[in-house]
């Protein structure tokens, strides 16, 4: 009896915190609703925000000028917590930044910084204090001459081309926190700067932004490496502004605001329900799935679900990551990836029952032994996040974020949450067999035997991607389907006579009708206006376009502008991923060979990966299907994908040769392994198929091209760990046979 009521105490608890976590993520917790799904901030995609236009004040700037200009607002942007704001070229001389869920563009302007330009310059005989602000306290200075002749005297020190970085940073003296600013220059500055502060010092150094003197710190010492502290009396704040202004004065141009306006959501509210009711049914599908096929364990697996459903929300608001559709579609992925750790554990759980165990006993031997798997496919990916998101930005230090956030909440619910349901359940009196089930004897079947047929599918398939690639070279030019994204295209900005604005759904339907394109539509509710982007559009694609609008929308001709845009994706911030990703994979080989003690298997692994990537690629050429920022976010979504599925096969490989019988083969381990996996590995595809299969159903376009290849991911990746990985570690190990039971 106290068992029972000690069952249904912990039933009670557990329903009690799931019903509090729906509670904060429905409704938010206080005046600020915080916790809410309702307050996490949303993309432009899907909330709009606000669209600010640069132009260089240079005159015709280079090419080079511009784009490394992109790439720093770009980084300044990541440093501020902006990562989903898209970063672009407009024409030869402009630069135009949309930042999600904004709504005042001034507001976000003045949180942005102006873009002026900075310089340093000697303080002495040349500025004076003359005052302190009777509101802030801070010190005002003026100028003793003019800048021409600051300029004449070389009294500059250094100008924006000099300086490498500058961050806030704080210190505690006697207790008292010091709030600092960290300078670092380039080669460039650092030469002249050590040469000026051994001159002078014991003397003001100015830093003078867009004109003004914006702080004057004495020199204290001479500064050679390169690097200065900027201290004094600043608040966090102070501080925190004083590095920002320095960072965009750094800028390698000057730019002004040309224009700045809060502009509606790229995808209707039509995007948002049916994602919405893609989620719906895959997670309903998963439901049932799960407690038709494991029973008891499956509906505690399915009440962890909704808490680790709540907590993801809960913490989507509390960190404030910025959400876009893409993202969203990641979050129900995850959904779907979220209970492979509890597939693996009951997996366990009914092995145990069918070599005779109690059910109390495979319950504890269970979560024991799937402990291993989970933890090393759960913290090889969390490897990889971490490093996409120090060395990525933009997307991939976006997606990163959320995918760190999975795998945190989803080893916690698994691990810790099913597991005190389910012994809640088991205390309560649901202890017998029949609740549980049992694993029956696997077939042998020799997995092994069939590796050359399974080398020729791989082969014909990746051989399939390069022909795709090849023709898509040879018939338009490029070798993937690149998106706005990657390749810019044009941008045309139209207004409309008060009360015709159309909505996205008839922007979008005007494109397709007059020049048979596709086009991404953002709404500028406060001027009538809206930009529609598309592919480079020829000079008679311009003008047909156009001549549709005035006819049908009444639009003054004269006020269309239209603009050669660039793609969101630069150069360096491919480079950045590709450096990530290349980083990331390095770090998973040594933590594999590390815990497996074997460099087989940890370079079966990474082979197992690239192998995946290239056969989702493959998708990619072969159905032209358009690469943009989501392109990104899907080979990540692979590779984290991949290498678990990876992990769990060696994870019983590496048992099974611990428990190896004298009588027994290599290639008996791995034909043993791969069999006793074989049901984890396609169950986990079936629960991740169903998120995804129904985000294709009922998703718009956009998400349809994220989620198709990821179909192919999911079906590569677990033909893959039944097919290929085993069969890789067993030729690799004659290679390096450093096995730790040998």
């Amino acid at each position: 009896m106290n068992h029972k009521v000690k069952g249904f105490g912990k039933l009670f608890l557990a329903l009690v915190v799931a019903a509090a976590i729906v509670f904060v993520a429905l409704c938010g917790v206080g005046t600020n609703k915080k916790g809410s799904a309702e307050g996490i901030r949303l993309g432009l995609d899907l909330a709009g925000g606000v669209s600010i236009t640069y132009e260089a004040v240079k005159e015709n700037p280079t090419e080079e000028e511009m784009e490394d200009t992109k790439y720093k607002l770009r980084k300044r942007l990541d440093d501020s917590g902006q990562m989903e704001a898209d970063v672009y070229l407009e024409g030869g001389n402009r630069i135009n930044v949309d930042i999600p869920g904004a709504t005042d563009a001034e507001a976000t302007l003045k949180e942005l910084g102006r873009m002026g330009e900075i310089f340093f310059i000697l303080g002495t005989n040349n500025i004076e204090l003359v005052g302190q602000d009777p509101e802030t306290g801070a010190l005002q200075y003026a100028f003793l001459k003019s800048w021409d002749e600051i300029k004449a005297a070389g009294d500059i020190i250094l100008d924006g081309t000099d300086i490498q970085d500058a961050d806030p940073m704080w210190y505690e003296e006697y207790g008292i926190q010091k709030n600092v600013v960290d300078l670092v220059l380039k080669p460039s500055g650092t030469e002249k700067f050590a040469k000026a502060t051994t001159a002078h010092v014991g003397e003001p150094i100015a830093i003078v932004y867009d004109g003004e003197v914006v702080s004057a710190p004495v020199v204290q010492q001479p500064l050679t490496d390169g690097k200065a502290q900027i201290s004094g009396s600043f608040t966090t704040e102070e501080a925190m502004n004083l590095a920002t202004t320095i960072r965009v004065g750094a800028l390698p141009l000057e730019l002004k605001e040309l224009r700045a306006n809060v502009v509606g959501a790229k995808l209707g509210a039509e995007a948002i329900n049916t994602s919405l009711l893609a989620a719906a049914i895959g997670v309903i599908l998963v439901f049932l799935f799960m407690a038709i096929r494991y029973r008891i364990p499956g509906v505690a697996a399915d009440l962890a679900l909704v808490i680790y459903i709540g907590l993801m929300v809960v913490c989507l608001n509390l960190l404030e990551i910025t959400l876009t559709l893409p993202g969203l579609a990641g979050i129900i992925l995850s959904i779907g990836m979220a209970v492979d750790a509890n597939v693996i554990i009951f997996s366990r759980i009914q092995e145990e029952i069918g070599v005779g165990k109690t059910v109390r006993t495979s319950i504890k031997l269970g979560f024991s032994k799937a402990f291993s798997a989970i933890f090393d496919g759960n913290i090889t990916t969390l490897i990889a996040a971490i490093v996409l998101y120090m060395l990525g930005s933009g997307t991939v230090k976006s997606f990163a974020t959320t995918l760190a956030l999975g795998i945190v909440l989803s080893m916690f619910t698994a691990l810790a949450v099913t597991r005190f349901i389910l012994y809640g359940m088991y205390d309560a009196g649901l202890d017998k067999e029949k609740h549980y089930g049992q694993v029956t004897k696997y077939k042998e079947f020799s997995f092994v035997k069939h590796g050359k047929k399974y080398a020729m599918i791989s082969c014909a398939l990746i051989l399939a991607g390069v022909i795709g690639m090849v023709a898509g070279k040879l018939g338009s030019g490029e070798v993937l389907a690149y998106g706005l994204d990657f390749k810019g295209g044009t941008s045309m900005t139209v207004t409309f006579p008060e009360g015709t604005e159309p909505s996205i759904g008839e922007l979008e339907q005007a494109v397709q009708t007059s020049i048979k394109e596709t086009a991404v539509i953002n709404l500028i509710g406060s001027e009538n206006a809206a930009t529609v982007k598309t592919k480079e559009l020829s000079e008679e694609q311009r003008n047909t376009l156009t001549h549709y609008l005035v006819e049908n929308y009444g639009i003054d001709e004269a006020k269309v502008e239209i603009q050669s845009i660039s793609g969101t994706v630069s150069g360096e911030m491919k480079r950045d991923a590709i450096l990530a990703v290349a980083v990331a994979t390095v770090c998973m080989l040594l933590y594999i060979w590390f815990r497996f003690s074997n460099l087989a298997f940890a370079a079966s692994a990474v082979i197992a990966l690239l192998h995946d990537v290239l056969i989702v690629l493959a998708v990619y050429a072969v159905g032209r299907i358009s690469v943009g920022n989501t392109f990104i976010a899907c080979m990540l979504t692979i590779v984290g994908y991949s290498i678990n599925a990876t992990i769990v096969v060696f994870d019983r490989i590496r048992e099974n040769l611990k428990e190896r019988l004298k009588k027994e083969s290599y290639i008996d381990v791995v034909n043993k392994s791969i069999a006793q996996t074989f049901t984890r590995n396609i169950y986990t595809s079936l629960t991740t198929f169903f998120m995804v299969a129904a985000l294709v159903i009922f998703g718009v376009s956009s998400i349809r091209e994220f989620a198709f290849p990821l179909m192919a991911g999911i079906v590569c990746g677990a033909y893959s760990s039944i097919c290929i990985t085993g069969l890789l570690w067993l030729k690799l190990r004659e290679k390096f046979p450093e096995d730790e039971e040998e």
